[in-house]
């Protein structure tokens, strides 16, 4: 069967179920005994067993069986949770992790068989720290098979029934009661229940159940059904089509005469049961989390032909729709945004326009003022659905820490905020590996040993703080620790020593700039080689991220007290406001996120710092950029004039940018000026005007 138009939803439910069980690992691992913790695990592993089943990817759903064999015991209190079982599981983890990632590059697991993990989970089910062994369960297995089980007996046939039957022994086949059993684990009964229903009609005709084909479908049985099935071949191949259903846990069948059975006289009293061509149907749900084990069986090749009559028939009439989410590809949501930008560029277009028509009508006013409402709306709510919470990314990192404290022998926690806190999809995607080097990076440099840490009268365990808040038009992320700080004298040998920077450089350089020194590729302060740190791949790898991103990242250490290292990211990378302004009769764009005010300034009123020159306002010290030297464009002001001044921050520095004029705030779309145009750092794309011009945008953060 072609499985290739479910592996999206596979690789993506895949990565949410793991991310679910790395979380729910970790919290097990602080409370043993929580049986809410445990029971989610074993939820979410049998999800991840039926997928994989359904995927037919073998070696992945034998890994997660053995995992929910462990836990089935550990619900079941035979076997208690050890640090050791904890260690094995996040193992297995990191095989599933590797079967997904092969899955996404290639549509296939790979050859890994994790024969290792698998006896390492077979040896946690035969520990000695088992209670109580499995045996009694034998005896009810064998109970099934004993004339209690024939349930088929209490259906009651209408005469319409009986007549069928009658007919089809007239015609030499075989009439057959089957009643099949669902395992007591088994979260979807009526899915497996419809899997029956197709293997066993595939077989023979369905002329009853019990319970009716629609009690099965709403999952009003406990855990058996019977069926009354008149069939050409013989009750043991279809025992083992109804055994074939995973989570059948026993199948009685034999063949029955009808004087034997139970008979209604009135047709009429009987609700109608499925047609030999009828099967009971079930919903694909679209949920985030456990619902693939529910989509799995309309990928079920049996089941293929039935998953196009699917209807909404599951959800009982009268209850409320509890999900209404649609997974989008983010290229469509790509295209939905390119379109807006252009309609954004066009009412811009017609606002220019309409300004130039002299005595133009009021209504067109009007009509414009509501255009350019919907579009900002219309800007808004792409936005919206393009924004994802970073909590996809984080949510992975306690996990690492707890690993990182392992390995360097090193006792840490790691404590979130704010991982509600939304970005666009794009950014979520690229900030993974930059937030992880900080990461690693206080836990490895910045984190002393608890010997150390007692010495210094710090708690023995290190804390490492990962906080998330939006300001602005901006999205903070913070990563700080109450280590050690950065040793910047340190810092200044290794540059030294490497020659980054020539000794007379380094005795006029402030701490601040010595830190940054940090940023420069291949440079680490480690002082050996290991798999965590030392190779000098980090913090430039962090620091081009952010900036390809328009972000910025700043950092801020003292010694013997911890670090604090801060990214700022735009919300959105694609519609901004803006403030437009006139440089050497140029237009210019300077997002408006960055402009703090606009002021006025008298030639006399500047002052010369260091041969460079600043203004002196409310108390603040700031330091001009004259925009017309940057860009190298002549001024079209005298210098007797007054100066217009742009005063834009960067985290907590302040400068001045020098205009000529400003034309106004406008909303305003980025688009690349592509790969060939990359040598001026401050500009950091263009825009197209309402009068067609092409104006550049200035990225204040690279001016400062």
């Amino acid at each position: 069967m072609d499985i290739s138009q479910y592996l999206e939803i596979f690789i993506d439910e895949s990565n949410e179920h793991l991310q679910n069980l790395n979380t729910q690992i970790l919290n097990l691992e602080t409370d043993p005994e929580n049986m809410d913790t445990i029971n989610e695990i074993f939820r979410a592993a049998h999800s991840l067993k039926g997928m994989a089943g359904t995927m037919g990817y073998k070696r992945m759903q034998t890994l997660t069986h053995d995992m929910e064999n462990v836990f089935s015991e550990v619900r079941n209190g035979n076997i208690k949770v050890t640090p050791h079982m904890v260690d094995i599981l996040f193992q297995c983890l990191d095989a599933l992790d590797e079967y997904v990632n092969n899955v996404k590059e290639s549509a296939d697991e790979g050859t890994n068989e994790n024969e290792p993990l698998i006896r390492q989970l077979n040896a946690v089910l035969d520990s000695p720290e088992k209670q109580k062994e499995s045996a009694p369960a034998e005896p009810k297995e064998k109970a099934v098979e004993t004339g209690d089980a024939r349930k088929w007996l209490e259906i009651k046939l209408d005469s319409a029934q009986q007549h069928v039957i009658k007919e089809a022994t007239k015609q030499g086949k075989n009439v057959f009661g089957l009643t099949v059993t669902v395992q007591e684990s088994c979260i979807l009964k009526a899915a497996r229940a419809f899997l029956v229903f197709k293997a066993v009609e595939e077989l023979g005709e369905i002329i009853v159940s019990n319970p009716s084909a629609q009690d099965v479908e709403d999952e009003k049985f406990d855990l058996d059904f019977s069926l009354i099935i008149v069939s050409d071949g013989d009750i043991e191949t279809l025992k083992a089509a109804a055994a074939n259903v995973s989570e059948i846990s026993s199948v009685v069948g034999e063949a029955i005469v009808l004087e034997n059975m139970s008979t209604k006289d009135k047709y009429e009293e009987v609700p109608r049961e499925p047609q030999p061509q009828e099967v009971p149907e079930v919903t694909v749900e679209q949920s985030p989390a456990p619902a693939v084990e529910s989509a799995a069986p309309a990928m079920e090749p049996a089941a293929k032909t039935a998953a196009s009559k699917t209807g909404d028939k599951k959800q009982a009439p009268g209850k409320p729709v509890v999900n209404r989410t649609v997974r989008v590809d983010i290229e469509k949501l790509d295209v939905l945004m390119n379109l807006v930008s252009e309609l954004i560029i066009a009412k811009n277009s017609l606002v220019s326009v309409s300004n130039q028509v002299q005595g133009q009508n009021q209504s067109v006013n009007e009509q414009i003022e509501y255009l350019e409402n919907v579009t900002t709306n219309l800007h808004e709510s792409v936005m919206k659905v393009r924004m994802v919470p970073i909590e996809s990314v984080v949510s992975k990192f306690p996990r690492m820490i707890r690993d990182l404290s392992k390995k360097l022998d090193k006792k840490m926690e790691l404590y979130m905020t704010g991982e509600e806190t939304e970005l666009d999809r794009t950014v979520v995607d690229e900030i993974g590996d930059p937030l992880m080097h900080l990461l690693r990076n206080s836990a490895d440099h910045g984190l002393e040993s608890a010997e150390l840490r007692v010495q210094r009268g710090k708690p023995a365990v290190g804390s490492i703080f990962l906080d998330a808040y939006q300001d602005g038009n901006n999205v903070v992320i913070e990563v700080r620790d109450d280590g050690n700080g950065i040793d910047v004298e340190a810092v200044k040998s290794k540059a030294l020593e490497r020659g980054a920077v020539t000794p007379e450089q380094a005795a006029n350089m402030t701490d601040k700039e010595i830190i940054d020194l940090l940023f420069l590729p291949s440079f680490s302060t480690a002082k050996k080689v290991t798999d965590v740190s030392g190779r000098g791949v980090g913090l430039d790898v962090v620091k081009s991220k952010i900036e390809a991103l328009s972000g910025e990242v700043e950092v801020k250490s003292k010694l013997g007290e911890g670090s604090t290292w801060t990214i700022r990211l735009p919300l959105t990378l694609a519609i901004i406001q803006a403030l437009m302004v006139v440089v050497g009769g140029e237009k210019y764009a300077i997002s408006l996120g960055t402009i703090q005010t606009i002021e006025d300034i008298a030639p006399e009123d500047i002052r010369l710092v260091q041969n460079k020159e600043v203004i002196h306002l409310r108390g603040s010290v700031i330091p001009l950029i004259r925009l017309s030297n940057v860009l190298d464009v002549e001024s079209t002001k005298s210098p007797e004039e007054h100066l217009m001044v742009v005063i834009v921050k960067k985290g907590d520095k302040l400068a001045g940018l020098v205009i000529d004029d400003m034309i106004g705030q406008q909303e305003i779309v980025i688009k690349s000026l592509g790969k060939f145009i990359k040598q001026c750092k401050f500009i950091s794309g263009a825009t197209i005007l309402g009068d067609g011009e092409v104006a550049l945008i200035l990225d204040a953060n690279a001016l400062i």
